[in-house]
């Protein structure tokens, strides 16, 4: 058999794929056989790094990046912000004769020494207590970051306070991968499977959207919050469905091939990409990876969007709702638990009725989602997403798991005794002969859930579109870990004996039967689930403060401290955290819409009435009674709306001194009201800011 080559298109884009990433094909080259070795039983398997090949990976990562062009390097980190942090140290050191060397050590790699003090802690550490400590992730490979003219080698590390409280997004997610890990072995260990090691796995879907940036620069509210506070849909929106995965414009398109590109370099497996459902909407997918080295990848993949974005005079906007009455933006996790021996443990197989380790897992998802629906709002909870959860065009607040037909038939046949059949897959014939038959499914796909089975995982579809995925993953561990608890205490007794099979069973069982309530097929769009899911004793929680009162309840502080993933003042801190950002971020948004309400709408409808008036004064000077009706009824129109406007600019003023974000809110959306009722009518040349109508056409160029 002939063996295989590449084309030298393909070798072009094999040798770029991971050009700037120090991962293990270029560890490999740089590492010796030995150093190397001990690296992959850390990034491979999770074992703890020896320490004492530092200086020789950190040399080899040394002469990699300045092989590279780099001049520097930094911890790169994810604080409790929405923003990753970077501070940056040269290569360069005095040689003490004049001149200088590149030096680059393993204490240099392993850790450093940022200033903890302004980075939000939720009073872990007060401002003067200012000492902070990043330490590396070696699981998830170094890259390098470029500019025009910079070079510099980012290192992905954890944060930490002096006093060894995490103060940032990856150290929890690395210690939930750690405890489901373990709690997976033992459950498979129950079922004689001895795995080399256990993942937890991730494909982050992230969409966005894009506007002209001459536009975005006329528009002080996606400058200073990421949404319009002000605005009306065109005729034309998404009411078409002409959008959706529609031919993508060329100067889009160019767009996503140069984000393609920067992702490839950095080994960063982007595969789909395609128009979303409202204009101007995009969305990028990648394949799966380890949850942190998704996490990573998504953070990049976010910098990268709005880098590249500003090449082609765009804007990448990744909040969550930047356009009202539109669809919002989302960011779909996909995630699974898998080993190498295994593959995916949520794989149901031909016949997944008598597929007990499947049923198994599934049953401790269905068990883990029930029980802690309202903690898996909570790590969605933003002020952004409280805009789109709900929305009849995103998943619902209400926390549900869609299994699809078969399944459900399934645990239906386990609750009256026993699973007896599965469905199988059928084809489609579509009626021409030229065309293939498809294979069919056994279930169709569920849209409005907001946690989805897809066939062999689950997709947390309520993430929203501008945080990372590291604070959802880490509850969905978090969550998934107790669970296996449960089953694996359950199940142990049983190991290895005659009645094992009965005990899964009678286990499983139990589990469906206890849980099912959770379990929602139907439109979680609609007004019937709203009831239907209150009769059921599910959370509906509609606000960011309401979802995050779970942080600080006694249930909820014991599950993470068993599982080692956050202790009481780690988790309350982020409570706090995030109940602050909630706040800042209505407080900027309403005090912009005032100052937009002021100094923009009030003196546009202002000049609007003026030019009526004096039309209407030269209509009675030249003594015409033609067109005088017309002028009036305009001067009332306008006029009615201008007289109330300035009552809703004054209560938003006193809302604001007020200080309460939901007062704020409702009193800017008071405001808008009217000011997009008078955008419908003010003279097209007349209003002071870019339309929905301008802002969602790209044009092509």
């Amino acid at each position: 058999m002939a063996t295989e080559t590449m084309t030298d298109a393909e070798a072009a884009l094999n040798a770029l794929y991971g050009c700037d990433t120090f991962g293990i094909k270029t560890m490999e080259k740089y590492l010796s056989k030995s150093a190397f070795k001990k690296m992959m039983l850390t990034v491979q398997k999770g074992g703890k790094l020896d320490i004492s090949i530092a200086d020789e990976v950190a040399q080899a990562m040394k002469v990699w990046a300045l092989s590279k062009g780099a001049t520097h390097y930094t911890h790169w980190f994810q604080p409790l912000t929405d923003a990753t942090a970077e501070k940056h140290d040269s290569f360069v050191e005095p040689d003490g004769k004049g001149g200088m060397i590149c030096e680059f050590t393993g204490k240099n790699l392993i850790q450093a020494e940022p200033d903890a003090s302004s980075f939000p802690s939720g009073g872990i550490r007060a401002t003067f207590e200012a000492r902070g400590y990043t330490a590396w992730d070696p699981t998830s490979p170094a890259f390098i970051k470029r500019t025009e003219h910079t070079v510099t080698l980012c290192i992905p590390t954890a944060f930490c306070s002096y006093t060894g409280e995490a103060l940032d997004k990856k150290t929890p997610l690395l210690r939930s991968m750690a405890a489901v890990a373990h709690q997976t072995t033992r459950v498979l260990h129950c079922f004689g499977i001895e795995p080399s090691y256990v993942v937890s796995n991730l494909g982050a879907e992230q969409e966005y959207f894009l506007i002209d940036r001459d536009l975005y620069l006329k528009r002080p509210d996606l400058i200073e919050t990421g949404r319009t506070l002000f605005g009306c849909l065109p005729p034309k929106h998404q009411q078409m469905e002409d959008h959706y995965f529609g031919s993508i414009k060329e100067r889009v398109l160019e767009f996503m091939m140069s984000v393609d590109r920067a992702l490839w370099t950095l080994g960063v497996p982007a595969k789909t990409r395609h128009n979303e459902a409202a204009p101007g909407q995009f969305e990028i997918c990648p394949l799966f990876e380890p949850c942190n080295v998704a996490v990573d990848h998504n953070v990049m993949i976010m910098d990268i969007l709005q880098r590249q974005a500003l090449k082609y005079n765009l804007v990448c906007l990744l909040h969550e709702k930047p356009y009202a009455s539109v669809n919002g933006s989302g960011k779909h996790n996909n995630w699974s638990l898998s080993t190498p021996e295994l593959g995916s443990l949520f794989s149901p197989g031909k016949t997944p009725h008598s597929n007990l380790l499947f049923l198994t897992f599934l049953s401790a998802v269905i068990m883990g989602v029930d029980k802690h629906a309202d903690l898996l709002r909570a790590s969605i909870a933003k002020a952004g997403n409280d805009h789109r959860l709900g929305a009849a065009e995103a998943p619902p607040a209400i926390i549900s798991i869609f299994l699809g037909d078969q399944l459900t038939d399934i645990i239906e046949q386990i609750k009256a005794g026993g699973a007896k059949s599965s469905a199988t897959k059928t084809t489609m014939e579509l009626g021409v002969d030229v065309l293939p038959e498809l294979p069919k499914d056994t279930t169709d796909r569920n849209r409005t859930s907001p946690f989805a089975f897809t066939g062999n995982k689950f997709e947390f579809r309520a993430v929203g579109s501008s945080q990372t995925c590291a604070w959802p993953m880490a509850v969905l561990n978090t969550i998934m870990a107790e669970a296996l608890d449960i089953v694996a205490s359950r199940l142990e007794p049983f190991a290895g004996a005659p009645e094992f099979k009965d005990a899964v069973r009678d286990l499983i069982k139990e589990l469906v039967t206890k849980h099912d309530r959770v379990i929602f097929n139907g439109n979680g769009y609609s007004e019937e689930w709203v009831a239907e899911a209150e009769k059921r004793g599910l959370p509906h929680i509609k606000s960011t403060p309401e979802a995050l009162d779970v942080l600080a309840r006694p249930d909820t502080i014991a599950l993470m401290e068993k599982y080692g993933v956050l202790n009481r003042s780690e988790l309350l801190a982020r409570r706090e955290i995030q109940i602050e950002n909630f706040e800042k971020l209505i407080d900027i948004e309403a005090k912009t819409c005032l100052n937009m309400l002021r100094t923009i709408y009030l003196p546009a409808v202002a000049r609007q009435m003026t030019e009526i008036c004096t039309t209407v004064s030269s209509i009675l000077a030249a003594g015409i009674p033609a067109g005088m009706k017309a002028a009036r009824a305009q001067a009332a129109q306008v006029g009615s709306l201008y007289d109330e406007l300035v009552p809703r600019v004054d209560a938003l003023e006193d809302a604001i001194n007020c200080g309460e974000p939901l007062v704020m809110r409702a009193a800017m959306e008071d405001a808008r009201l009217t000011v997009d009722a008078l955008e419908a009518i003010v003279a097209a040349d007349r209003w002071p800011v870019p339309t929905y109508a301008q802002m969602l056409n790209i044009h092509s160029r």
